[in-house]
């Protein structure tokens, strides 16, 4: 069976809401990170067959197939088609899936898997709520109230619930918070990151465009402790779940470039890694946040593997409640989970996040030697990506 390969990885440094990336135009915050992935294969972009890239928020700067926009602001030639696609959280990890599929089958040699989400220019929720308030309608259809009578869809609340299902208390959700600030902030220190990080210039909206290059994720708290954490209000009233331990509001774009061995010798560059598994799952669409649960079984069954061969995982960190309850279920080594810090303190960028995660995992695999890495992110309507890589 043909294999796919990811040949070059790479994020921009999360910009926190309003912060230093949010003067970028996503379209162009996208294009810096396909350049960066040509630059680091050395790949002529004459050879790339497809841009396949996610986005949550497809309205306003971010709407039109926001990746064809990309292409067209990028070093790509115009012969070079791309595709918008919305997994909700898992958007790009799902690129990535895709991405990898079309080279498998040998109908494609080389395409970019990306992803890029401004939720600074494009606020969360701005293509449900919009048009709702301008009399346009809502997303939940008739039929869909048939079925799920008097249910709100809500991630807040399914991850409250979530909390409360197994026994999670608000300390032991500010300690998994305060754990991953202190894990992204030693990351940081030791220089981890830099390898993964594409420099772009710091631009903030309505300001002048500065020159300093933007290399380090604006959303560490290098100073966070259980007390200032466990100073923010609950996001519900009588809540566990606070800002402080669910993903923060992030700017970011990130990609990864993939290929079946034909595309391998045209590069003539070293694989960072294989992919080995990939797996996406339909599930409670209420609860909707625990799908990594069963999702990652599924793909461990179909892999023919054990948590336990799994080195490193990298579970989004919607809500500090979804990676707890998934160490949990699954009776997983805490010490293997976002060892260089999630979503809580490095930011969420929607669309983004899923090949920014797998970036980090392949760049923590090299960086301590270790085989197999596994990621897994749930998704709005009660959905999950699992993806399992071997580092080559």
């Amino acid at each position: 069976m043909a294999e796919a390969f990811i040949v070059a990885a790479a994020r921009t440094a999360g910009g926190r809401r309003n912060g230093r990336l949010s003067g970028w135009h996503p379209v162009d915050l996208g294009a810096s990170i396909i350049n960066a992935l040509l630059d680091r294969a050395d790949a002529d972009p004459q050879r790339v067959d497809d841009v396949v890239l996610g986005c949550v928020s497809q309205a306003g700067e971010q709407s039109c197939n926001l990746a064809r926009n990309v292409v067209l602001a990028s070093r790509l030639p115009e012969r070079v088609p791309a595709t918008t696609i919305d997994r909700q959280c898992g958007s790009s990890q799902q690129a990535l899936h895709f991405a990898a599929q079309a080279v498998i089958s040998g109908a494609m040699e080389m395409v970019i898997a990306a992803g890029v989400e401004s939720m600074s220019r494009v606020p969360m929720g701005l293509p449900h709520s919009l048009p709702l308030q301008h009399g346009f309608g809502n997303y939940i259809s008739p039929n869909v109230q048939q079925r799920y009578p008097s249910v709100e869809f809500s991630q807040y609340s399914a991850a409250e619930a979530i909390a409360r299902a197994y026994g999670f208390e608000r300390d032991a959700l500010d300690r998994f918070a305060l754990a991953s600030h202190q894990r992204a902030s030693a990351a940081t220190h030791a220089g981890k990151f830099t390898a993964e990080i594409v420099p772009v210039p710091v631009r903030v909206m309505k300001e002048q465009a500065a020159n300093a290059p933007h290399m380090q994720d604006e959303g560490i708290r290098f100073d966070a402790s259980l007390e200032s954490i466990g100073s923010v209000k609950p996001l519900i009233e009588g809540g566990r779940i606070s800002a402080a331990s669910a993903s923060q509001i992030c700017d970011g774009a990130s990609g990864v470039l993939v290929v079946n061995e034909r595309g391998l010798r045209s590069l003539g560059v070293a694989p960072l890694a294989r992919i080995h598994q990939m797996t996406v799952i339909g599930h409670d669409p209420v609860m909707m946040l625990d799908a990594p649960i069963p999702a990652t079984r599924l793909a461990l069954r179909r892999a023919g593997m054990k948590l336990a061969d799994i080195d490193l995982y990298e579970i989004n960190e919607a809500f500090a409640s979804i990676p707890l309850a998934w160490l949990h279920e699954l009776d997983a080594d805490p010490e293997r989970i976002n060892v260089w810090g999630g979503a809580i303190a490095l930011g969420h960028p929607l669309g983004a996040t899923g090949t920014k995660l797998m970036t980090t995992l392949i760049h923590a695999l090299h960086d301590q030697g270790k085989r197999y890495g596994l990621q897994a992110i749930c998704e709005g309507g009660g959905q999950a990506n699992v993806t399992i890589i071997e580092r080559l």
